[in-house]
């Protein structure tokens, strides 16, 4: 259940993603006050199909990595591949989560709608996925950390 839980928000994120690339404003009404949310840049026009499809294609690459992790693979000489795709992305969620609350590095966007929405969901969805991943990690990381 949880695999499927972090599949569906990895590429619920990628689907954002596309949408922002092709030219969607939700959740803003325009170019400029959607970079100004997920960006915390203010006045810019938002960024184009390429950087938001890079985006997509690595959300979309981090589910599948959860997919194969609940299949044959693992058994396979291939489980070495997924175990360490899961450290990488653990890491990545882990430190984008931290970041806001650990370092002045989202400090530029003080003052825009961004800079608030990193602190109460960005960055707490960014954290949830990386307990989720410890929790769903091969070998049985999650199962280890229950018993503590």
């Amino acid at each position: 259940m949880l695999a499927i839980a972090l599949i569906a928000v990895l590429l619920a994120l990628a689907v954002l993603h596309l949408y922002w690339g092709f030219g969607g404003y939700w959740p803003g009404h325009d170019a400029a006050s959607l970079r100004e949310m997920v960006v915390g840049a203010r006045g810019a026009r938002m960024y184009g199909l390429g950087p938001s499809a890079m985006v997509a294609g690595a959300l979309t690459a981090a589910a599948a990595v959860v997919v194969v992790r609940h299949s044959a693979v693992m058994t396979s000489g291939f489980g070495w591949v997924f175990t360490a795709g899961y450290i990488v992305l653990i890491l990545v969620f882990g430190l984008r989560g931290l970041a806001p609350y650990l370092t002045s590095i989202f400090d530029y966007s003080r003052g825009t709608a961004f800079f608030d929405l990193n602190r109460h969901i960005y960055a707490p969805l960014c954290l949830a996925l990386a307990v989720g991943l410890v929790f769903d990690y091969p070998g049985g990381l999650g199962n280890v950390l229950r018993k503590l």
